[in-house]
């Protein structure tokens, strides 16, 4: 594995330059005052959800989901009468 410094007042100038090093397998260590503050590397298969995803979806073994038609039933707690009757014996207790 090839690595390289660069330091960070250097980088707005070149970064474009380490963009591709980096691209390319490098590992780019971005420092400030000889101390180690990043690292530019390429990106593991891991690291992007995104791109794993897409192609999880893409080899079929996961779908998207469909979009969802309406909104599923609602289904009471309790009758309409029932708590109506609950309403009036908390308000009789005052």
């Amino acid at each position: 594995m090839k690595m390289r410094a660069m330091a960070l007042k250097g980088l707005e100038e070149r970064v474009g330059e380490y963009v591709h090093l980096a691209e390319g397998g490098e590992t780019i260590l971005v420092t400030d005052r000889d101390r180690v503050l990043a690292e530019l590397i390429l990106p593991q298969r891991s690291m992007a959800p995104q791109g794993s995803l897409a192609d999880a979806v893409q080899k079929g073994w996961i779908r998207p989901v469909a979009s969802a038609i309406g909104t599923p039933p609602r289904i009471p707690v309790t009758s309409l009468s029932d708590l109506l009757q609950e309403l009036q014996r908390d308000r009789s207790d005052r």
